[in-house]
């Protein structure tokens, strides 16, 4: 299967101990590349990623799908402690909505 390196999730920081912009892609989070300027450090990483997925498939191994190409089903299961899940219900309940509801609102507001 022939996979597109630009349709990757990257993200690219400031390292000030570096001294230079660090790039890595989320479906690879053991790559790392750095470059002078923003756009030099997406060109490594995307290099690497190529390379990495040349090395995978050669393997015979799984290539990560990218984020962005997944099927998601739109449910989380999510185990909290007693107590979070009281306060939870007390704050629903004082909202007149229902915890998921509470729970979806402060998610997206992230």
């Amino acid at each position: 299967m022939k996979y597109d390196v630009k349709k990757y999730t990257y993200r690219i920081e400031w390292s000030e101990e570096d001294q230079a912009h660090l790039a890595r892609c989320l479906e690879f989070p053991s790559l790392i590349t750095h470059g002078k300027t923003p756009e030099k450090a997406l060109k490594e990483i995307e290099l690497v990623v190529a390379e990495s997925i040349k090395w995978i498939e050669e393997e015979k191994g799984i290539v990560p799908e990218p984020l962005g190409a997944r099927q998601y089903k739109g449910n989380i299961t999510l185990r909290v402690p007693p107590g979070v899940h009281r306060q939870l219900a007390m704050l629903s309940a004082e909202q007149g909505v229902s915890i998921n509801q509470l729970v979806l609102s402060r998610l997206a507001a992230a």
